[in-house]
């Protein structure tokens, strides 16, 4: 069913081929603004009225693609509908981000009981940050139950508690302990920090020494390990980077740092670089490089940075720069390589990479980062379909299954996570802040919680 909005005007990789020589070149973008606009207008139409408020399949196409969850259902939506209403101050936005709200703070009951973007975090993160926009109790009093439901759920397991054998960022242990670092430290629900802290301690005892330092599985029986950021070491050591931040507690530096010592081990850095390989122990993973945020060097990359925010030791700063490197050496976006292919989501493909590079310049002020940051945002917006129903991104989201080309709506892999990019690079050109404060994210706003 239509809204209101609609009257309104898994991952790349690459084989690494060595550095390319191509210096970066600045790009000239059209107003973004009109673009991420055109967006919410196809967003509209996609949206579906429910008892309680709005939901937007991840597929338009088949209603059964309604979900819950941050990565690719309603969450997402609402949340670009948050940052979209943050930088035109039209009220329209934040009224459909508020329905949104509703239909899941009715489903904070039926959710998969763990997960930053597969689970029920991830819905408590949304309704914080539909309260922070509103200051409406009812969405402060919906954290506090998501809060309240992982307290109930969780296992003691060690030292400490799990939800299930899950570590990562996706949908394990440490992205649900990431979200109960955003309850507790912005939206000050203390009681959320303790259960961060024992879910914390239980990633402690479970790395597996390595190389003078420690890896961790996405799962006991999942037969590979991914040391990347959403399912591996650098996610599971960035929490723990994070709960030392909040807590001074050293267990957890030591901890992310024994992470941190066996990335370094494994990473190529050939021409001073960082890329790490997709997984192990297969040769074919060990071979394989991916760029974006979710197994790339701009995910990776966040937990560098986060050393160096809570130790003060350019070193770490430095192995950012590495990995930023790594990715503007590899030739894209004007070669899309083997492994970067059709996907310009915020996840694998090119939002998640131009939106680190801005955040690489915002932190050394140097002029190449947001030159490449702006080159690949013209390449995004290059590959958008835009006509009478609005704009939207018809991508491949599995490698694997390249003929499978869906726009989709939602954060990590559809329309809501790429326009809100666009909204956030205008918000950089005129000096506005952006509003969403991701729990996984050091970067920008985060900082200022």
């Amino acid at each position: 069913m239509k809204t209101a909005l609609a009257a309104l005007a898994l991952v790349p990789m690459l084989a690494w081929a060595g550095p390319s020589a191509t210096p970066p070149q600045d790009a000239t973008l059209p107003a973004l603004l009109p673009i991420a606009i055109d967006s919410a207008k196809w967003l509209g139409n996609t949206a579906i009225e429910t008892e309680h408020g709005l939901v937007w399949p991840s597929d338009p196409r088949d209603p059964k693609t309604v979900s819950l969850n941050l990565y690719s259902g309603s969450p997402g939506v609402v949340l670009f509908l948050l940052e979209l209403s943050h930088a035109t101050k039209d009220e329209a936005y934040l009224v459909e981000a508020k329905r949104g709200a509703d239909h899941l703070l009715a489903s904070i009951a039926s959710a998969p009981s763990a997960g930053l973007y597969s689970g029920v975090a991830g819905i408590g993160y949304t309704l914080g940050e539909v309260y922070r926009a509103t200051r409406e109790e009812k969405y402060l009093r919906g954290v506090r139950q998501v809060v309240a439901r992982l307290s109930e759920s969780a296992k003691p397991a060690g030292r400490g508690v799990e939800w299930s054998g899950v570590t990562d960022i996706i949908g394990g242990t440490a992205g649900t302990g990431l979200f109960l670092v955003y309850a507790a430290e912005t939206l000050k629900i203390p009681e959320a920090l303790d259960l961060a802290r024992r879910a914390g301690a239980r990633l402690l005892e479970i790395g597996t020494p390595e190389h003078g330092g420690a890896k961790w599985r996405m799962a006991p029986d999942f037969p590979r390990l991914m040391p990347n950021f959403s399912h591996g070491t650098a996610g599971i050591a960035y929490f723990l980077a994070d709960l030392y931040r909040l807590t001074n507690d050293r267990a957890y530096l030591d901890g992310a740092l024994a992470g941190a010592r066996y990335l370094q081990a494994v990473a190529k850095t050939e021409g001073d670089i960082c890329l790490i390989f997709h997984h192990e122990p297969e040769e074919d993973g060990l071979n394989l490089f991916y760029l974006g945020w979710c197994h790339g060097p701009a995910g990776t990359a966040r937990f560098w940075y986060q050393l160096y925010r809570v130790t003060g030791d350019r070193a770490w700063l430095a192995w950012t720069e590495k990995s930023a490197r790594g990715i503007m050496t590899s030739g894209i976006p004007e070669t899309r390589t083997p492994g970067f292919w059709n996907n310009v989501s915020q996840c694998c493909g090119s939002a998640g990479v131009a939106s680190f590079f801005a955040a690489m310049h915002a932190m050394t002020k140097k002029p190449e980062y947001l030159a490449f940051a702006r080159r690949v945002t013209a390449d995004m917006i290059a590959r958008a379909t835009r006509d009478g129903e609005g704009t939207r991104w018809i991508q491949a989201e599995h490698r694997v299954r390249p003929e499978l080309l869906v726009a989709q709506t939602g954060w990590m892999q559809g329309a809501s996570g790429m326009a809100a990019w666009l909204v956030q690079l205008d918000g950089l050109g005129r000096g506005r802040r952006p509003f969403l404060r991701f729990p996984d994210s050091p970067f920008g706003a985060s900082d200022e919680r």
